[in-house]
Formats: C-alpha cells, structure tokens, sequence
C-alpha cells in the first residue's frame, strides 16, 4: 500500500547528490535526514548506469518505506516504475508532463519544476501534484538551474495555482524564513541539509524554523 497523496507533507523535501556527500554514504545520510525531520526524499542519479539507478532506488525505497516517507523518483520514469516508487519528479526538458501521468496512474505523485506562473499554470492543468520552483536563490547544486526567480517570482508562483508549492535553489537556515513568507508549502534542499557533517542537527533546525 503506497502513500496517500493527501497525506504527504512537503514541508522538507530533501534532494539527493552523492557528489555533495563526498564519499559519505547515502543511504546512512537519508536515515540521518529522515530522523531529523525530512518529510519527502527525491532520488537524483545523473552519472549512473540504469542497472546502478535501479539497485539504488530498490534500497532507498526500503529505507523511505521504512519510516513511511514518500520517495520520488527524479527523472526516471523506468526506475521509478521498476521500484514502485511513491512518485516521478519531472523538468521542463522531460518527458512531457500528460505522458508521465499517463502511464504512472493518478496514483502516484508527480512533481514539475517551474520558473514562472506560465510554466506553473501549465503543470496543474496536465495535473501535476505539487510543483519545485526556482531557483529562488543562486545556487551551487544543480548546474542546470538557470538564473534565480527571487521571492516575488514565487510568491507569484504560489498564488496563481492551488497544489502545493516547494521553492528549490539556495535555500538554507539562514534564508529559511524569507521562503516561508511567501506562502509556499515547503523547501526542497540538496547541500543546506547533505552539504553539512551532521545531517540529523540541520535536518531538525531547518523543519523546527519551518514549522516553529
């Protein structure tokens, strides 16, 4: 029995990147998130094999599972169906968003990232679940981020549509609070949470400023 899409929180939604970790290990470093207060996990692969995806994404979901968190697929529709992950997160350059939720089901959650209310507005109509907006601030983590949109853009983004918005890019303990002035329903972070030695303290300080 999968997760509820009703029930699924974005309030800290952790991307992951083994690169960040620098050698770390992931599986330890997303229990550690997890026990701090990460509430959904998305898995980004972008340099291995599909075999080493696939064995990866098996593990991850088992340890998601475990602690009834979500766990969405980047990118990877196969993978994402070969594990019977909770969801598929997609891009403007992806598949297209009416093909994905086609052959997923209405069951799964789909995720579409956006940088203006064009884009936003377009994704909830070909029924996306929620959507990842930014980059709100410049960032280090994905070099395909493209330039920031700022607090305005999503604010904007936010109010123009009625699923759920996480703004992505650069956010941190520092910026939190101006994100969550905007009225988005969470953060989705990659270095601000596997970028720090002690992943379960920040994990804790970043949801505790969030929901606080």
């Amino acid at each position: 029995m999968g997760i509820k899409k009703s029930d699924v929180d974005y309030s800290l939604y952790l991307i992951t990147d083994r690169n960040i970790l620098k050698g770390r290990d992931l599986f330890q470093a997303v229990e550690e998130a997890i026990l701090g207060g990460v509430t959904l996990v998305q898995l980004r692969e972008k340099e291995v094999s599909s075999l080493e995806f696939y064995n990866i994404a098996l593990k991850m979901k088992q340890l998601t599972a475990k602690y009834g968190i979500p766990l969405i697929i980047n990118d990877r529709l196969d993978i994402m169906l070969a594990v019977d992950a909770d969801g598929l997160h997609i891009g403007q350059q992806d598949l297209p968003i009416s093909v994905a939720r086609k052959l997923i089901g209405h069951d799964k959650i789909l995720g579409y990232s956006v940088s203006n209310v064009k884009e936003a507005k377009q994704g909830e109509a070909m029924s996306a679940d929620y959507l990842g907006a930014g980059s709100v601030y410049p960032t280090g983590s994905k070099s395909d981020a493209g330039k920031p949109i700022g607090l305005d853009e999503l604010k904007k983004i936010k109010e123009s549509v009625k699923i759920p918005v996480v703004g992505i890019g650069g956010i941190n303990e520092t910026n939190i609070l101006e994100v969550k002035q905007t009225g988005v329903d969470g953060i989705s972070v990659i270095s601000a949470i596997l970028g720090k030695k002690d992943v379960k303290s920040i994990s804790r300080k970043l949801i505790s400023l969030w929901k606080g």
